[in-house]
């Protein structure tokens, strides 16, 4: 398993008590698959994404990334963990407005210590493999929304994550869009071999998921 959450439990601050948004989950995601999280607004869907991408520490439980445990790293030992073995593909893509394409990729790059002129290889390589190969030199307001969807991919996986995130990747789109954005994160999670979990409302696109799982009042069950 290249991502394992085990009898993880969360609560936040609520008055005078306690909330439960996870209630000992327990989530194992294997390489080269597509696990779909889905369930209503307030069932915990964010807070399990946040967890898995160690965003958040848990009150109890275990958070496994390829291997290695999460429990007891510091903040700084997590941030590390993150930029190597994590991407994460926010509800919007949040790109960079003076940056072309190529360049919101090479900035994970050298964040991360890379090479700049491998960064460039490689951006053009994952900016082809998400179908804008064409658009590499484009500015964000030069891109339709499913172009920028798929640049915010592709920035996610610039440094090889084993993991794989991604909150709502169709809300901003319309059916055709999304069907499209799904079937490439099928697509290259499995030619990637990354665990990926895929947090929706949207319950249309999800033939292509190896496994559907739903969260309801903090926990979780298959569908």
């Amino acid at each position: 398993m290249s991502l394992r959450l085990t009898a993880v439990t969360l609560t936040y601050p609520d008055g005078e008590g306690r909330l439960t948004a996870l209630d000992r989950v327990t989530l194992d995601v294997p390489r080269a698959s597509l696990t779909a999280v889905v369930g209503p607004s307030g069932s915990g869907k964010s807070s399990l994404l946040a967890v898995a991408a160690t965003l958040v520490t848990p009150d109890a439980g275990t958070v496994t990334i390829d291997g290695t445990p999460t429990t007891g790293m510091t903040r700084g030992e997590l941030t590390d963990l993150r930029r190597h073995k994590v991407g994460i593909v926010f509800q919007q893509p949040h790109l960079l407005p003076s940056l072309t394409a190529a360049e919101q990729l090479q900035v994970m790059a050298h964040l991360a210590g890379r090479s700049p002129g491998k960064a460039r290889d490689r951006a053009e390589h994952l900016l082809d493999a998400v179908g804008l190969g064409g658009q590499a030199h484009r500015r964000p307001h030069q891109l339709s929304g499913g172009q920028r969807q798929r640049v915010n991919i592709a920035r996610a996986l610039m440094n090889d994550p084993t993991v794989l995130l991604v909150d709502e990747p169709t809300s901003a789109l319309d059916h055709e869009r999304g069907a499209a954005v799904v079937d490439l994160l099928a697509r290259l999670t499995r030619r990637r071999n990354t665990s990926t979990v895929v947090v929706t409302h949207d319950r249309t696109h999800l033939g292509v998921a190896d496994r559907i799982v739903e969260v309801r009042d903090g926990r979780v069950t298959p569908v």
